[in-house]
């Protein structure tokens, strides 16, 4: 099973910038999609044999997900059961027999970080989420995490220690929840890797010289590992600040 995730910044604008031609060439069974910022009357894109389940966010035009999958799920859980989280579209749970996927867009703490208050309190209460799903079978969990681990991560770390996104309260979040039983799936795979990131400033060229940040993932939980066969940032595909990525997950 192929599954990608992408940061789609405004989902109408990335459908005008190539979305299509990569969902066609990639053929993945199931995509991911955070930031749509649209409702689903606004989506003029309806893949044949796909399933489609939106989470937009109460907000107009801000936040939202979306998965689109060729398999037809057990069940559809939108947000954690949280409504001061819940009302801004971030976590869609899909369950098929073998797994839970749980597609989410982790709130931006914000350039002055007046919400780091709050994404401390939304990173305890998705891990209690995710943990309370893995009692009855494994988690596969990706999408944009808005934060880059480690100083492999990003391009400039000394740089931006103490910023949005790279913050030690942020970072060591995601520690937390690595311990608690997940495993980045893209440092499984590429352990001391540099220079492999997921999300670019629009500022400066930052594309063009690779000045970025990994901020996207998939995590599973530690159980099945094993059945992940890789995992890849898609870096050459265009239509976003994010590009998407993708992990081979082997359950059957």
């Amino acid at each position: 099973m192929k599954i990608i995730s992408w940061n789609v910044a405004g989902f109408r604008a990335c459908l005008k910038k190539g979305f299509k031609d990569f969902f066609n060439e990639i053929n993945a069974d199931i995509f991911c999609l955070q930031e749509v910022k649209a409702e689903l009357h606004q989506i003029d894109f309806n893949p044949k044999n796909y399933y489609c389940y939106l989470n937009p966010a109460k907000k107009k035009g801000y936040s939202g997900t979306l998965i689109y999958s060729k398999e037809k799920p057990l069940n559809v859980n939108y947000g954690i059961g949280v409504e001061e989280h819940d009302q801004e579209g971030r976590v869609i749970t899909l369950e098929f027999k073998e797994f839970y996927l749980v597609n989410q867009y982790v709130p931006n703490v914000k350039r002055d970080l007046s919400r780091l208050d709050y994404r401390m309190t939304w990173e305890e209460e998705l891990k209690s989420y995710l943990k309370k799903l893995e009692k009855n079978k494994p988690v596969v969990i990706c999408g944009d995490f808005n934060v880059a681990h480690t100083e492999n991560d990003i391009k400039n770390a000394k740089a931006n220690i103490g910023n949005a996104g790279f913050t030690y309260e942020e970072r060591d979040k995601f520690s937390k929840l690595l311990q608690s039983g997940f495993i980045d799936t893209f440092r499984y795979f590429n352990k001391d890797k540099k220079d492999a990131y997921t999300w670019w400033s629009y500022m400066g060229k930052a594309r063009e010289k690779n000045v970025g940040w990994r901020i996207d993932y998939f995590l599973v939980s530690n159980d099945i590992i094993g059945n992940v066969n890789n995992s890849e940032i898609y870096s050459n595909v265009y239509g976003s600040d994010h590009c998407p990525i993708g992990i081979e997950l082997d359950l059957k």
